[in-house]
């Protein structure tokens, strides 16, 4: 059975040095597990950043991430909106149909409501 990976390069990187690509997933998981900021606003800072750059990879993951925990598409859009004008506007524009379709694939946030 092939090994899953969340993003494309992580195979490569498994394949050439394993220790290497465990020893990263654990440092991310360290980051993911911050007590601040809350995780909503965590992965939308993580979104933003991953505009900055235009990996696509990264604002699917984050955009769906930041849904599952309660984001609102209007709150993803501003975050995304936010990396104007220092960024400048191509990364944003190109970011929104990633980020819309990440969003509208992810699970329903979970309330605490019975």
């Amino acid at each position: 059975m092939a090994e899953e990976f969340t993003f494309p390069f992580e195979a490569r990187l498994h394949e050439v040095a394993p220790a290497l690509h465990e020893a990263q997933n654990a440092w991310l998981a360290r980051i993911d597990s911050l007590p601040a900021p809350d995780r909503k606003t965590h992965e939308l800072i993580r979104l933003v950043c991953t505009v900055i750059l235009r990996s696509e990879d990264g604002i699917r993951r984050h955009a769906m991430l930041a849904r599952e925990v309660g984001a609102t598409w209007e709150e993803i859009a501003g975050a995304i909106l936010l990396t104007l004008p220092g960024f400048g506007l191509l990364p944003a524009v190109e970011a929104f149909p990633t980020a819309r379709e990440a969003f509208e694939a992810a699970p329903e946030p979970e309330t605490d409501e019975e």
